[in-house]
Protein backbone atom coordinates (compact mmCIF):
# COMPACT_ATOMS: atom_id res chain seq x y z
CA UNK A 1 0.00 0.00 0.00
CA UNK A 2 1.11 3.38 -0.93
CA UNK A 3 -0.16 6.71 1.08
CA UNK A 4 -0.08 10.17 0.48
CA UNK A 5 0.15 12.57 3.22
CA UNK A 6 -1.30 16.04 2.65
CA UNK A 7 1.00 18.00 4.68
CA UNK A 8 1.42 21.30 3.11
CA UNK A 9 -0.87 23.12 5.30
CA UNK A 10 -0.47 26.51 6.74
CA UNK A 11 -2.80 26.51 9.65
CA UNK A 12 -3.97 30.13 9.72
CA UNK A 13 -6.59 28.69 12.58
CA UNK A 14 -3.81 27.38 14.59
CA UNK A 15 -1.14 29.78 14.10
CA UNK A 16 -2.13 31.85 17.71
CA UNK A 17 -1.65 28.78 19.19
CA UNK A 18 1.71 26.86 17.11
CA UNK A 19 3.20 29.92 15.62
CA UNK A 20 4.79 29.68 12.17
CA UNK A 21 4.91 26.31 11.43
CA UNK A 22 3.34 23.68 9.23
CA UNK A 23 0.32 22.45 10.63
CA UNK A 24 1.10 18.49 10.53
CA UNK A 25 4.34 19.40 12.71
CA UNK A 26 1.70 20.46 15.45
CA UNK A 27 2.83 19.59 18.49
CA UNK A 28 1.26 17.15 20.30
CA UNK A 29 2.19 15.74 23.68
CA UNK A 30 5.39 17.03 22.64
CA UNK A 31 5.52 14.91 19.18
CA UNK A 32 4.79 16.08 15.80
CA UNK A 33 0.98 15.30 14.92
CA UNK A 34 2.75 14.36 12.02
CA UNK A 35 4.44 11.23 14.14
CA UNK A 36 1.27 9.81 15.07
CA UNK A 37 0.09 9.65 11.57
CA UNK A 38 3.36 7.67 11.00
CA UNK A 39 3.08 5.37 14.01
CA UNK A 40 -1.34 4.29 12.50
CA UNK A 41 0.60 3.87 9.00
CA UNK A 42 3.07 1.44 10.58
CA UNK A 43 0.33 -0.94 11.98
CA UNK A 44 -1.14 -0.54 8.34
CA UNK A 45 0.78 -2.17 6.59
CA UNK A 46 1.75 0.77 4.28
CA UNK A 47 4.91 0.47 2.42
CA UNK A 48 5.52 3.83 1.18
CA UNK A 49 4.56 6.98 1.93
CA UNK A 50 4.84 10.16 -0.17
CA UNK A 51 4.52 13.51 1.50
CA UNK A 52 2.75 16.58 -0.43
CA UNK A 53 5.04 19.32 1.01
CA UNK A 54 4.63 23.21 0.91
CA UNK A 55 4.69 25.93 3.33
CA UNK A 56 7.63 25.64 5.36
CA UNK A 57 8.91 22.41 4.19
CA UNK A 58 12.84 22.46 5.72
CA UNK A 59 11.28 22.11 9.11
CA UNK A 60 9.36 18.81 7.87
CA UNK A 61 12.25 17.53 5.79
CA UNK A 62 14.81 18.37 9.45
CA UNK A 63 12.56 16.35 11.39
CA UNK A 64 12.48 13.77 8.62
CA UNK A 65 15.78 13.29 9.01
CA UNK A 66 15.50 11.98 12.80
CA UNK A 67 13.44 9.58 12.10
CA UNK A 68 13.43 5.58 11.38
CA UNK A 69 10.66 4.26 9.95
CA UNK A 70 8.86 0.72 8.86
CA UNK A 71 8.12 2.68 5.28
CA UNK A 72 9.89 4.03 2.61
CA UNK A 73 9.48 7.98 2.39
CA UNK A 74 9.43 10.06 -0.75
CA UNK A 75 8.23 13.84 -1.00
CA UNK A 76 7.56 16.34 -3.19
CA UNK A 77 7.49 20.28 -3.10
CA UNK A 78 4.71 22.16 -4.26
CA UNK A 79 6.65 25.31 -5.22
CA UNK A 80 3.92 27.55 -5.17
CA UNK A 81 0.21 26.50 -3.38
CA UNK A 82 -1.74 23.84 -6.02
CA UNK A 83 -4.68 23.29 -3.92
CA UNK A 84 -5.31 20.07 -1.99
CA UNK A 85 -5.94 18.49 -5.67
CA UNK A 86 -2.74 19.69 -7.04
CA UNK A 87 -0.80 18.25 -4.37
CA UNK A 88 -2.53 15.13 -4.66
CA UNK A 89 -2.00 14.98 -8.57
CA UNK A 90 1.45 16.21 -7.88
CA UNK A 91 2.16 13.35 -5.47
CA UNK A 92 0.56 10.97 -7.69
CA UNK A 93 4.05 10.46 -9.86
CA UNK A 94 5.81 8.98 -6.92
CA UNK A 95 3.46 6.66 -6.90
CA UNK A 96 3.37 2.48 -8.56
CA UNK A 97 0.22 1.22 -8.07
CA UNK A 98 -3.10 1.48 -8.98
CA UNK A 99 -5.21 2.12 -6.01
CA UNK A 100 -3.43 4.65 -3.84
CA UNK A 101 -4.44 5.94 -0.10
CA UNK A 102 -4.59 9.62 0.54
CA UNK A 103 -4.69 11.55 3.88
CA UNK A 104 -4.94 14.65 5.52
CA UNK A 105 -2.32 15.90 7.48
CA UNK A 106 -4.13 17.34 10.00
CA UNK A 107 -6.37 14.82 10.65
CA UNK A 108 -6.33 11.31 12.31
CA UNK A 109 -8.95 9.18 11.75
CA UNK A 110 -8.17 5.58 12.97
CA UNK A 111 -9.78 3.34 10.69
CA UNK A 112 -8.51 0.21 8.83
CA UNK A 113 -6.80 0.76 5.65
CA UNK A 114 -7.09 -2.66 4.21
CA UNK A 115 -10.40 -2.99 4.90
CA UNK A 116 -10.77 -0.03 3.12
CA UNK A 117 -8.94 -0.78 0.25
CA UNK A 118 -10.16 -4.31 0.07
CA UNK A 119 -14.11 -2.09 0.68
CA UNK A 120 -12.73 -0.02 -2.57
CA UNK A 121 -12.25 -2.46 -4.86
CA UNK A 122 -15.18 -4.19 -4.54
CA UNK A 123 -17.18 -1.82 -5.16
CA UNK A 124 -14.88 -0.89 -8.49
CA UNK A 125 -15.15 2.44 -7.10
CA UNK A 126 -12.93 5.66 -8.57
CA UNK A 127 -12.76 7.16 -5.27
CA UNK A 128 -14.03 5.90 -1.63
CA UNK A 129 -14.18 8.26 1.38
CA UNK A 130 -13.57 7.05 5.03
CA UNK A 131 -16.66 8.80 6.34
CA UNK A 132 -17.46 9.43 10.17
CA UNK A 133 -20.73 9.43 11.85
CA UNK A 134 -20.95 12.69 14.17
CA UNK A 135 -23.49 14.35 16.17
CA UNK A 136 -24.17 17.86 16.92
CA UNK A 137 -21.80 19.47 14.52
CA UNK A 138 -21.43 22.86 12.04
CA UNK A 139 -18.14 22.55 11.30
CA UNK A 140 -18.02 20.20 8.72
CA UNK A 141 -20.36 19.45 5.41
CA UNK A 142 -22.43 16.48 5.12
CA UNK A 143 -22.01 13.44 2.63
CA UNK A 144 -25.08 11.66 1.53
CA UNK A 145 -25.18 7.99 0.52
CA UNK A 146 -27.48 5.58 -1.01
CA UNK A 147 -28.15 2.12 0.10
CA UNK A 148 -25.62 1.15 -2.32
CA UNK A 149 -23.13 2.96 -0.27
CA UNK A 150 -22.74 5.22 -3.33
CA UNK A 151 -22.41 9.05 -2.62
CA UNK A 152 -24.74 11.18 -3.93
CA UNK A 153 -24.12 14.24 -2.86
CA UNK A 154 -22.28 17.01 -0.46
CA UNK A 155 -23.85 19.44 1.50
CA UNK A 156 -22.47 22.60 2.87
CA UNK A 157 -21.27 23.22 6.17
CA UNK A 158 -23.85 24.04 8.33
CA UNK A 159 -25.60 22.74 11.66
CA UNK A 160 -26.58 19.00 12.11
CA UNK A 161 -27.70 17.08 14.78
CA UNK A 162 -26.79 13.94 13.41
CA UNK A 163 -24.84 12.94 9.64
CA UNK A 164 -21.80 11.39 7.80
CA UNK A 165 -19.18 13.37 7.48
CA UNK A 166 -15.77 13.15 5.08
CA UNK A 167 -13.11 11.84 7.43
CA UNK A 168 -10.18 13.17 5.32
CA UNK A 169 -8.89 9.59 4.12
CA UNK A 170 -9.32 8.29 0.60
CA UNK A 171 -8.29 5.48 -1.54
CA UNK A 172 -8.01 6.92 -5.28
CA UNK A 173 -7.52 4.74 -8.96
CA UNK A 174 -5.07 6.57 -10.12
CA UNK A 175 -5.80 6.03 -13.75
CA UNK A 176 -9.26 7.17 -13.63
CA UNK A 177 -9.00 9.95 -11.70
CA UNK A 178 -5.81 11.56 -13.88
CA UNK A 179 -8.47 10.86 -16.77
CA UNK A 180 -10.44 13.72 -15.63
CA UNK A 181 -7.44 16.17 -16.88
CA UNK A 182 -7.89 18.42 -13.72
CA UNK A 183 -5.69 22.02 -13.84
CA UNK A 184 -2.25 22.10 -12.06
CA UNK A 185 -4.51 24.03 -9.32
CA UNK A 186 -7.12 22.60 -7.91
CA UNK A 187 -9.45 21.66 -4.25
CA UNK A 188 -10.14 18.00 -4.46
CA UNK A 189 -12.97 18.31 -2.20
CA UNK A 190 -14.69 21.53 -5.00
CA UNK A 191 -13.44 20.85 -8.11
CA UNK A 192 -13.37 17.01 -8.35
CA UNK A 193 -15.89 15.48 -5.36
CA UNK A 194 -18.12 18.03 -5.67
CA UNK A 195 -17.78 18.84 -9.70
CA UNK A 196 -18.15 14.54 -10.44
CA UNK A 197 -19.90 12.81 -7.77
CA UNK A 198 -22.77 12.57 -10.19
CA UNK A 199 -20.90 10.56 -12.20
CA UNK A 200 -21.72 7.99 -9.46
CA UNK A 201 -18.31 6.44 -8.91
CA UNK A 202 -17.40 7.36 -5.44
CA UNK A 203 -18.62 5.28 -2.69
CA UNK A 204 -18.21 6.11 1.36
CA UNK A 205 -16.99 3.77 4.10
CA UNK A 206 -18.57 3.99 7.02
CA UNK A 207 -16.45 3.80 10.17
CA UNK A 208 -16.61 4.58 14.04
CA UNK A 209 -13.02 4.51 14.57
CA UNK A 210 -11.73 7.34 16.53
CA UNK A 211 -11.41 10.51 14.87
CA UNK A 212 -9.56 14.06 15.51
CA UNK A 213 -9.14 17.11 13.32
CA UNK A 214 -7.08 19.38 15.18
CA UNK A 215 -7.55 22.09 12.40
CA UNK A 216 -9.11 24.44 15.49
CA UNK A 217 -7.62 25.67 18.81
CA UNK A 218 -10.35 23.26 20.72
CA UNK A 219 -9.50 19.94 18.62
CA UNK A 220 -6.24 20.21 18.99
CA UNK A 221 -6.59 21.01 22.80
CA UNK A 222 -8.65 17.83 22.86
CA UNK A 223 -5.89 15.91 21.19
CA UNK A 224 -3.50 16.50 23.29
CA UNK A 225 -5.66 14.87 26.15
CA UNK A 226 -6.86 12.29 24.36
CA UNK A 227 -3.44 10.84 22.58
CA UNK A 228 -2.03 10.71 25.98
CA UNK A 229 -4.87 9.06 27.19
CA UNK A 230 -4.98 6.52 24.24
CA UNK A 231 -1.42 5.78 23.90
CA UNK A 232 -1.62 6.87 20.32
Amino acid sequence: MECIILAGGLGTRLQNVIGDIPKCMAPVNNKPFLAYLFNYLATQNCKKIILSLGYKYESILEWLQTQNTVFKIEYVIEKEPLGTGGGIQLALNKTVTDNICVLNGDTYFGIPLNELLHFHITCNAETTLALKQMVDFDRYGVVKMNNFNIIQSFEEKQYKESGLINGGIYIINKNEFLKKNLPEKFSFEKDYLEKYVHENRFHGYVSNSYFIDIGVPTDYNKAQIDFKNNSL
